[in-house]
């Protein structure tokens, strides 16, 4: 369960970079039950996320 929260923070954290409101409504609602390790975490998988796969930031 602990993961599927850091999981969803680091998705809720690129919906925001990318602008969707949902996703700085989503990323805040998460956070209230996170760690600030696990936001740290969150935070960190995003990161990697997106130098895995730039498209998630809408690049080509």
């Amino acid at each position: 369960m602990i993961e599927d929260k850091v999981q969803a923070y680091a998705w809720f954290n690129i919906d925001t970079a990318n602008g969707f409101s949902n996703g700085k409504k989503g990323k805040a609602k998460a956070a209230e039950e996170m760690t600030k390790e696990q936001i740290a975490e969150a935070q960190k998988l995003s990161r990697e996320m997106i130098e895995a796969n730039p498209k998630l930031m809408g690049e080509d």
